[in-house]
């Protein structure tokens, strides 16, 4: 398979993640996110606590 420019990759969560654990496990303040796919680079992020009452 060929990505061209403006392909959008999309994926959902299987069973056995987050909530389904024992016990749940979810993403907090401060993990790291990180996806490499060879001959394109690595995008990064870093999971922040979303500050209440803040517009976006």
């Amino acid at each position: 398979m060929t990505l061209e420019p403006g392909d959008v990759i999309l994926t959902g969560t299987p069973g056995g993640v987050g909530a389904a654990q024992d016990p749940p496990l979810f993403l907090k303040d401060g993990d790291v996110v990180k996806v490499a796919i060879d001959k394109i680079g690595i995008l990064e992020n870093k999971v922040k606590k979303a500050a209440i009452g803040v517009e976006k």
